[in-house]
């Protein structure tokens, strides 16, 4: 599933007026976005999100400008066959169907917004089922059509407040993740050293079991303090976390899974585990550290 955080978020903030909804339903080789893919457009031409990377957007907003005029929902298929394909199409080299339908009691209807937002806040999945020939959208899986699933959104937990966490918490934030940064040293967790990021200073198991992580959340310990850490460990191993991992060397990892083994976490458990934290790329520096920790945890997420 596609992350459309910033489609849904339009669809709030306009709602009540006349809107096409653009859903990229099918891919083929090197797409540029995957399937579920939104783009909104508003009435007066504005749009949130992106079916294309930029391929075939204006072809797209023709398409939707007539069906908020009143015209049927259509399937758009594109791909490189001819010199237009640099016009109209995907240099790439890869193919996609993108649906245009209208928002509205005969397409994607505003409830079904509000369906996706409601489970979404409450940590769960939804599916929208839709029917490709008359671009009517349902609630729940249907045989024969389009099923876009709608994932709780991507969250980050650190746990420790220190350099790395800064750039993590940076990165986190272009990715479009929401993040929570949890240290109960004070000094360390200050809005100056992270700005526009939610800072809690309880102790990390009440933190981390208040927060309840689901499938979309990771927990990453960088405080290097067993206190700190391996509370949080404890507590996101409880949870079904999406990625759980953990800063430290080979040894310092194999010496923290003996603590948590005696503190009756099991085998499987322990093996959720990813330490040392992050991607093996090398890294020197907190920044390049906390770039190697993102990926992992898109990667895991991802999966």
């Amino acid at each position: 599933m596609a992350e459309n955080d910033s489609v849904l978020a339009a669809a709030r903030a306009w709602k009540g007026a006349r809107m096409a909804l653009a859903t990229v339903v099918s891919t083929w080789g090197s797409a540029p976005r995957p399937r579920g893919s939104h783009m909104l457009v508003h009435e007066d031409g504005r749009l949130e999100g992106s079916v294309s990377g930029g391929c075939v957007e204006s072809d797209i907003l023709e398409a939707a400008a007539q069906v908020i005029a009143g015209a049927p929902a259509v399937v758009k298929n594109y791909g490189v066959a001819d010199a237009a394909a640099w016009e109209v199409g995907l240099p790439c080299g890869g193919q996609i169907a993108v649906l245009v339908q209208p928002v509205g009691p005969d397409g994607f209807a505003p409830e079904l917004f509000d369906a996706v937002d409601a489970a979404r806040a409450a940590g769960h999945s939804l599916d929208v089922a839709t029917d490709l020939r008359t671009g009517l959208s349902l609630l729940g899986a249907s045989e024969g059509a389009f099923v876009n699933r709608y994932d709780p959104p991507r969250r980050l937990i650190i746990v420790g407040a220190v350099q790395i966490a800064q750039a993590l918490a940076g990165l986190a934030r272009e990715l479009g993740i929401s993040t929570v940064v949890i240290d109960p040293r004070g000094r360390f967790l200050t809005a100056e050293r992270f700005p526009g990021v939610t800072l809690d200073d309880r102790w990390p198991d009440e933190a981390v079991t208040a927060l309840a992580p689901d499938p979309a959340t990771a927990v990453v310990t960088l405080s290097h303090d067993p206190k700190i850490d391996d509370a949080a460990l404890v507590a996101a191993l409880r949870a079904p976390t999406g990625y759980v991992a953990a800063l430290g060397s080979r040894k310092s990892h194999a010496a923290r899974l003996e603590r948590l083994s005696a503190a009756g976490i099991g085998a499987e458990d322990l093996a959720r585990i990813e330490g040392p934290a992050g991607i093996d790329i090398g890294a020197i520096g907190p920044s390049e550290i906390a770039l190697s920790i993102a990926a992992a945890m898109i990667r895991s997420l991802h999966a």
